[in-house]
């Protein structure tokens, strides 16, 4: 399976490449810094230079050309502005779904986060609600439109070491969950096209990954 990943040099994108080509796969990693380009080498993945923030919908498909899936694991990344969040959060999800609709590219993962549906609470601060915003924008854009998408809101990502055990469910209600999981995890949703149309939410739980995504479906 050959998967284009969004975002190929962030952290949950090094660890699913490295999980992809390890079981004979082969990922693509999009980055927008040329200097990335052999961190991902070393996971496995062919890195594409690919600035998804100022790339066209033709520059975008061309990168898609024989892929059997797409996975939007992009984001602005601390630090970033209000104004970012919008540009890459949701802008370049969107952009990456037209370019996958046009290369006829049909299976489509959007990496969210949980918390898009609630309201903020007095006092949140303004980059993070305008991430929020973003990402539940990206999700309700891709919902309307016509590819195999699965949308996965992992609770609060953590660097530890992978667990293989998770809740995978609608409503997970609020914890933590290891990068590699999530990693795990997508990598899970790739192989269960049952999984389309769904928005899952994710945090560490007593479930082997397997029957999790089963049970999902």
């Amino acid at each position: 399976m050959r998967v284009v990943i969004a975002g190929g040099h962030g952290k949950i994108a090094l660890l699913l490449e490295r999980h992809l080509a390890g079981r004979g796969d082969t990922p693509v990693g999009l980055i927008r810094n040329p200097e990335q380009a052999a961190t991902l080498r070393d996971a496995g993945a062919t890195p594409v230079v690919c600035d998804l923030e100022h790339a066209d919908v033709t520059e975008v498909a061309a990168h898609l050309d024989r892929a059997d899936a797409v996975i939007f694991a992009a984001g602005a990344g601390p630090g970033s502005g209000a104004a970012r969040k919008d540009t890459v959060d949701r802008g370049a999800a969107a952009l990456l779904a037209d370019a996958a609709t046009r290369a006829g590219v049909h299976r489509y993962l959007l990496v969210s986060s949980m918390g898009v549906d609630d309201p903020p609470a007095a006092g949140t601060d303004d980059v993070w609600v305008a991430y929020l915003r973003a990402k539940r924008a990206a999700e309700d854009d891709l919902r309307g439109r016509d590819l195999a998408w699965t949308v996965l809101r992992p609770g609060q990502l953590t660097d530890n070491e992978p667990t293989g055990r998770v809740t995978l469910t609608r409503h997970a209600g609020r914890g933590a969950i290891s990068r590699a999981d999530v990693a795990h995890v997508l990598a899970a949703l790739l192989d269960e096209p049952r999984t389309t149309g769904k928005t899952l939410e994710l945090v560490d739980g007593p479930t082997p990954i397997a029957d999790a995504v089963q049970a999902a479906v």
